[in-house]
């Protein structure tokens, strides 16, 4: 027992030192040309590709935002967040009916040379955007973020149906609802009123692209996730999949300045930040190194050397940085800075509801997804595999997001015994070892699929905990987060943990999570309920105000009737910055803010 325990502690030990190795390594020269400013950061998980329409993942979405621009994006320092123009020259012009979108792109703006363009600056222009748009709509590419046009633009499903007839996409043919008065000026038609639609131009999936770009480079499919040329701050540098990513300054980028303000609030962080960075170039920083590290321990040891300027610190290492939510005075000490919000998130389980074992509308199916939340304990979940870093979520609408409600309560609260009455009357009856059987008399097994890491595993083990206490046998499946991906979008997964940040900071982006036509898209646990598509549908033609909220209670009701899903927490972004940062404050929105920050080395 004591060797076995040494032995443990000595592979932990040499586990420890690679990180350390590697972060010495990372010290050393990078290549980057004298005076170039360098940002060392860290992903958790592996890129999945840079292309727009497909990247469907945080960090490749990170990655993405800083290689190409969309017309619209958000005041780095404004909260609640407040869109801005980005390519557009001005907010857009919206008619009475939220109807009608008139836009304005800024002139001269290029994308960065590539070979394609033949040594000739090419310019961005409203059609670029409108090409790249038909692209989440090609049935060949298969984007999932088709459901940010669909049923929305005249015209546009008519072409996406055609296409799916003939096999191709006719990328030159006329979407009447996309009228491009001249290069710089474009009027979008809607089918019903959306008063979202500037903030889904501030989407990543909604950035132009070249056709040139997705002609020289794209796969089969136009795909174009190992060649990204876009507009926007940086590009594409070195790529060493699911280990180094380099981001370089696109040095043709428009001239900007760094101007804005602190609100009104007198917030003292935001103080600071302006006083550091007003009238500042934007970027400063010259070039973005991202490390893919997968384990824990390893990116807290890495940001402890000083290998890593900008660090996430997941909830599982919370405790060696914080205490009672703010850093320790030790850390304080030598400068290290966190800058800490309750992200804009939901993280919720799924049951897929095509599974031939969970899913379904039959009264024993849904007694068997009602009882898993019963006995499912979120407080304990929250204390022990996230070390206190969430909130617990009651309502589909986490804060921070219009459309939240902090007063709603679930019905489906934490009663392991009710759980199990409830399995005892639907036929889950239990054998002589102890396991329930289905209602038919075969084996009730479950399957729950977690990543690879420490705390996917932690998570996992908890809810084999919860369904042990149901008398239900549990196998944990665990992938890497990208086959995860591929096979939830093929409704391929029978549970698992769906964690879902804002793209836009309003109600619609999340009970969109739900709607039957976004399956294969953002909706994991393939739920298709002809009552909630009808509340969502009339939903997307109110402003935000009561008469949606209404309606969004029954919409929540509804998911907690049929059980296809269990709202859990949304988790505290904890991010962690050495002392030669300035400038940082983590944005509720933005899924980084690497071109409005600065570094000292001085410091």
């Amino acid at each position: 027992m004591k060797v076995l325990w040494s032995k443990r502690w000595l592979l932990a030990g040499m586990s420890a030192l690679l990180p350390l190795l590697a972060a010495a390594q990372s010290q050393a020269p990078t290549g980057a040309p004298a005076g170039v400013k360098v940002l060392r950061t860290i992903f958790p998980a592996a890129e999945s590709g840079f292309d727009p329409a497909t990247a469907r993942d945080l960090y490749s979405g990170q990655v993405t935002q800083a290689i190409f621009e969309t017309l619209y994006t958000y005041d780095y320092l404004a909260r609640p967040a407040k869109l801005v123009p980005n390519a557009a020259v001005a907010l857009p012009e919206v008619s009475a009916d939220g109807k009608t979108y008139t836009i304005g792109l800024k002139k001269g703006i290029l994308f960065t040379p590539d070979p394609v363009f033949k040594g000739r600056p090419r310019e961005l222009t409203m059609q670029d955007f409108v090409y790249s748009w038909k692209r989440l709509l090609d049935p060949k590419l298969a984007s999932p973020h088709s459901w940010l046009f669909e049923h929305k633009v005249v015209g546009f499903d008519e072409l996406a149906a055609q296409a799916k007839k003939s096999g191709k996409f006719d990328y030159d043919a006329k979407v009447p609802g996309f009228e491009v008065l001249d290069p710089y000026t474009l009027r979008i038609r809607l089918t019903q009123t959306d008063f979202n639609l500037g903030m889904i131009l501030a989407h990543g999936p909604t950035a132009a692209l070249a056709p040139e770009v997705v002609r020289a480079y794209g796969d089969v499919k136009g795909e174009v996730a190992s060649n990204p040329v876009g507009t926007g701050y940086y590009k594409l540098g070195q790529w060493v999949r699911g280990s180094r990513i380099v981001l370089d300054e696109n040095t043709g980028h428009r001239p900007e300045v760094w101007r804005f303000q602190a609100g009104a609030d007198g917030d003292a962080d935001e103080q600071r930040i302006v006083r550091q960075m007003q009238g500042k170039k934007i970027p400063q920083v010259g070039r973005v190194e991202i490390s893919v590290l997968t384990e824990d321990q390893s990116r807290w040891l890495s940001f402890q050397s000083g290998a890593v300027d900008l660090y996430d610190l997941s909830g599982a290492l919370a405790p060696k940085a914080m205490a009672g939510g703010k850093l320790r005075p030790e850390l304080a000490a030598k400068g290290i800075q966190l800058s800490r919000q309750v992200d804009p998130e939901i993280a919720y389980y799924y049951w897929n509801m095509v599974d031939p074992v969970v899913g379904g509308f039959s009264k024993e199916k849904i007694a068997l997804r009602r009882a898993n939340p019963k006995a499912h304990d979120i407080d304990e979940e929250i204390r022990v595999a996230l070390n206190g870093q969430a909130e617990r979520l009651q309502y589909p609408i986490p804060p921070g997001v219009v459309g939240h409600d902090p007063n709603y309560r679930s019905s489906r609260q934490h009663d392991p015994a009710l759980a199990n009455k409830l399995l005892d009357k639907f036929g889950y009856k239990k054998g002589p070892d102890g396991w329930r059987t289905l209602p038919d008399g075969k084996p009730l097994v479950l399957h729950y699929t977690s990543g690879t890491s420490a705390g996917g595993l932690v998570g996992a083990e908890l809810w084999r905990k919860t369904y042990k206490s149901l008398g239900i046998q549990m196998v944990n499946d665990r992938l890497i987060f990208a086959d995860m991906l591929k096979l939830e979008k093929a409704c391929k997964l029978q549970s698992r943990a769906s964690p879902w940040i804002a793209d836009y900071p309003d109600g619609d982006n999340f009970m969109q999570l739900f709607y039957g036509p976004n399956t294969h898209q953002n909706n994991n646990g393939c739920y298709q309920d002809p009552q909630y598509d009808q509340w969502y549908a009339a939903s997307q033609k109110m402003p935000p105000g009561s008469e949606r909220d209404l309606l969004y209670h029954k919409m929540a009701r509804q998911l907690e009737v049929n059980a296809p899903v269990l709202m859990a927490y949304a988790r505290y972004r904890n991010m962690m910055a050495q002392p030669s940062v300035l400038g940082f404050k983590k944005h509720p929105i933005l899924t980084q803010e690497w071109a409005y920050i600065d570094i000292d080395r001085a410091k």
